[in-house]
């Protein structure tokens, strides 16, 4: 099969740690054959990494998507330029790639969910805990009722953003540490895990939240935690401390409390998921953590070439962008919020309805 044609917009940390590995391993099914990134040298080591010439390094992605012959881009920049740029793309015929989220408000998520029919291409947003084996697993433990009827879950999130500031790590960027854009590290970070989290159990009926008010730019809460109501009864409660460290192994992780059982996920880069049985029994289920990137590259190059649909479409993310608003409208009027006004749209279904 011939190989999907890939242009790069956005060469940085994101870029070589995570989508670079995962378009290496499809080097059947994908060809970077162009570069681009506001700062020339990150596009011009890009290149290099993919072996084409540095005249396929560009400082402008509408100069490179002019000029190549490309199936598709991948859009890796900033939060706040994921929708410009996914726009401007669209309007040249080009089908898409986006990291997450989409877009910044409901507005231009909207506006972004209509733009593969407007301009008859595909897109996908790289969410990548919808594509992560561990949440597929822990969805299908759940449809298949492996612990009975699901009656609640707590799960819980850690990380000490301060400490890897200072670190080569993506706490380090400036426009990370200084947000333009609402909620901080909860629209860049936690947004992973409510996704995860919709992934698995679906629609969000309502929530409510409440917040510790730290002056940090990086995130207006110190913590937040958050109840949870599905469209199918189930409750649970999130809880995102991006300050902080959790000292104590085994971590809280992910519990799932069901009339038969319980499942258990420490953290996504475990490895195991744990299953325990009222009956005192109990089983391990292995799978192979990070595969995220990979599985929605594959999925993105069976959509292309009419092998399957994409399973993360933008009317997927808009219901995880609505959710983080929800969540900070919430805290900030201190009331329930309503959140999705459908059942989550499934990949195998061919009507669109947003969250």
């Amino acid at each position: 099969m011939e190989q999907i044609k890939v242009g790069i917009i956005g060469c940085g940390m994101a870029w070589e740690r995570l989508h670079y590995p995962a378009f290496q391993e499809l080097q059947d099914k994908y060809r970077v054959v162009a570069c681009c990134d506001v700062d020339f040298d990150k596009a011009s080591k890009a290149a290099e990494m993919v072996s084409i010439g540095q005249e396929k390094a560009y400082q402008d992605y509408q100069t490179m998507v002019n000029q190549e012959e490309l199936d598709a881009v991948d859009i890796i920049v900033p939060i706040p330029e994921n929708f410009p740029i996914s726009e401007d793309v669209a309007k040249m015929g080009v089908s898409v790639i986006c990291e997450k989220p989409l877009a910044t408000s409901l507005e231009e998520a909207e506006k972004y969910s209509h733009l593969a029919d407007k301009y008859g291409i595909q897109i996908m947003i790289a969410e990548n805990y919808r594509y992560n084996e561990e949440n597929n697993i822990i969805r299908d433990l759940i449809r298949e009722q492996r612990i009975g009827d699901v009656v609640y879950f707590i799960s819980n999130k850690i990380t000490d953003f301060t400490e890897d500031m200072l670190g080569n790590k993506f706490a380090a960027k400036e426009w990370r540490q200084h947000p333009d854009y609402p909620g901080g590290r909860i629209l860049d970070s936690a947004i992973h895990n409510l996704a995860g989290i919709r992934h698995i159990f679906g629609s969000i009926e309502s929530l409510h939240a409440l917040g510790k008010p730290q002056d940090d730019d990086f995130n207006p809460y110190a913590s937040t935690n958050i109840n949870l109501k599905f469209k199918n009864g189930i409750v649970g409660q999130f809880s995102y401390f991006p300050s902080g460290k959790e000292m104590q192994r085994p971590l809280v992780g992910t519990r799932i409390f069901g009339t038969e059982g319980m499942i258990y996920l420490e953290e996504s880069k475990a490895g195991i998921i744990n299953i325990a049985y009222n009956d005192g029994t109990s089983e391990k289920i292995s799978y192979q953590p990070k595969r995220g990137f990979y599985n929605e590259l594959l999925n993105f190059y069976n959509s292309l070439t009419g092998q399957e649909l994409i399973s993360v479409p933008p009317q997927i993310e808009y219901g995880d962008l609505k959710t983080v608003l929800a969540v900070l409208e919430s805290i900030k009027e201190n009331k329930v919020v309503k959140v999705d006004k459908y059942d989550q749209y499934q990949p195998e279904e061919s009507v669109y309805v947003f969250g």
